[in-house]
């Protein structure tokens, strides 16, 4: 076993902790970056299979995610733009493919209408949220004690609306059924992108991909912290006390003054802590748990769907692959699909057979895009539930009545131990840009700790500057 000491010892190598490592690094702390598995980047995660390009995690950055942008500008890394060139899909529940142009579903104007009030009603609330503390909203208590299920139908009697609305943050984001979180939960996730305008539009959201993929943006970063990541060293046991602690993984031990635990609230308990946390953080980490969702990958010979005048973006809510987008990445001559299934039928999927689980999501696709869709040159499912380190995607949300009752503590250091993830994060929540944002607070909160300085609580390393002209 290698014993070293580091002013900084942080737990996971994705966004967060490299973001963590990295900006205490540049002012002149020595720290160690202990990460499980074998790779960096955590939840974003990219391959080369059969000359195609493939992101099997996070990958997307919008117009808001100026944390993100401010670190890629810092590394040198460019984006390039979504396609989105042609119409786009909606399969109603009936069974038809409907093709469309702008931002409305091709369905019943009253139905248009019932959906647009409840993104209004979402829009009002998510208003009055500072995303950094939801649980100070005023409707916060009311808010989590209802499903959002619940909260759309206590707004719309159009069922149709509910289920359209629900499939952008249900489905979409924290890919639970909406009968299992709150209506604050909800409010959070639109207030942290800025509106629940900007959740439902797909155009904005998923607006540009990296070059080099978003795991290429952990990896630049690893490579300026150079041999401080250790890599395949789980920690399993982590000794505390006010004076320091020392993690133990598995062929490293490190001692040092503090601890950034950057992995996702779910895996807190996967270490041993000596003593143990405090009660309220025994019981908080309880009720944070991942979602589930098959990210799905279809390579093609050609982007076909471009030849018919489709931009490749599908939405169906009553449809197994409830959305899909045109994939392919910058500079490739294939055809790249990435279409999703969540929770339940997520958990309908992997019932299945290999063989006729393949069969369902082509033919899923193929109801959108046609039989060209069923034969495939690469097909792969992205299944984070089934990795040790993660357990599920995209990340964790609390259960009903969880976030106002004890969200209050999540962000809060115990002794030496900091907690940093973008499952913890207010602007940029379950994104990578959230990560980035928590990485930098969580160093700025620990060099003021070891220098005695003051320290801004709401700093994320991003100049207001930045947000205005973003």
């Amino acid at each position: 076993m290698k014993q070293i000491e580091r002013d900084v010892v942080i737990i996971g190598a994705g966004p967060s902790g490299l973001t963590a490592a990295y900006e205490l690094k540049k002012c002149g702390k020595s720290v160690a970056v202990l990460e499980a598995r074998d790779r960096v980047g955590g939840r974003t995660w990219s391959e080369e299979m059969d000359g195609a390009t493939i992101e099997i995690g996070g990958q997307w950055i919008s117009p808001d995610q100026t944390g993100l942008y401010s670190l890629i500008n810092e590394l040198g890394i460019e984006t390039f733009e979504r396609y989105k060139e042609g119409k786009s899909l909606y399969r109603t529940a009936e069974g038809e493919t409907i093709a469309y142009e702008g931002e409305d579903f091709p369905v019943a104007p009253g139905t248009v209408a019932e959906m647009n009030k409840l993104v209004q009603v979402m829009n009002d609330l998510a208003a009055q949220m500072n995303p950094d503390k939801p649980w100070d909203h005023p409707q916060a208590k009311e808010l989590d004690m209802i499903s959002f299920h619940h909260f759309l139908r206590e707004h719309s009697t159009d069922e149709l609306a509910c289920d359209n609305v629900g499939l952008f943050i249900a489905g979409g984001m924290l890919t639970k059924p909406a009968h299992t979180f709150s209506a604050l939960q909800a409010v959070l996730m639109a207030s942290s992108a800025g509106s629940f305008d900007n959740l439902v539009d797909e155009d904005f959201i998923l607006d540009r991909r990296i070059v080099g993929t978003m795991q290429g943006v952990s990896k630049t970063v690893a490579e300026r912290l150079g041999d401080d990541v250790y890599l395949e060293n789980p920690v399993l046991k982590l000794e505390w006390s006010e004076d320091g602690v020392i993690a133990h993984g598995a062929t490293v031990s490190v001692k040092a003054k503090k601890a950034v635990i950057a992995v996702p609230p779910n895996l807190y308990s996967r270490i041993s802590y000596v003593p143990a946390l405090p009660r309220k953080q025994l019981v908080t980490h309880q009720h944070q748990s991942m979602g589930l969702v098959i990210k799905v990958h279809a390579v093609y010979e050609t982007p076909f769907w471009r030849e018919a005048g489709l931009s490749g973006t599908c939405f169906g809510p009553n449809s197994v692959v409830q959305e899909l987008y045109d994939n392919t990445y910058t500079g490739e001559s294939t055809g790249t699909l990435v279409g999703f299934i969540s929770d339940v039928d997520a958990d309908a999927m992997w019932e299945l057979s290999e063989e006729e689980r393949k069969s369902q999501i082509l033919q899923g696709i193929a109801d959108f895009l046609g039989d060209k869709a069923l034969e495939p040159k690469v097909f792969y499912l992205s299944d984070f539930g089934a990795e040790e380190w993660t357990r599920g995607a995209y990340a964790t949300s609390y259960d009903l009545g969880g976030l106002a009752r004890f969200g209050s503590v999540q962000n809060d250091n115990v002794g030496p131990l900091y907690f940093s993830s973008s499952d913890l994060a207010g602007e940029g929540y379950q994104h990578v840009d959230g990560a980035v944002r928590m990485g930098r607070r969580s160093a700025a909160r620990i060099i003021a700790q070891l220098e005695g300085s003051s320290y801004d609580e709401s700093y994320d390393g991003v100049a207001p500057l930045d947000k205005v002209n973003a």
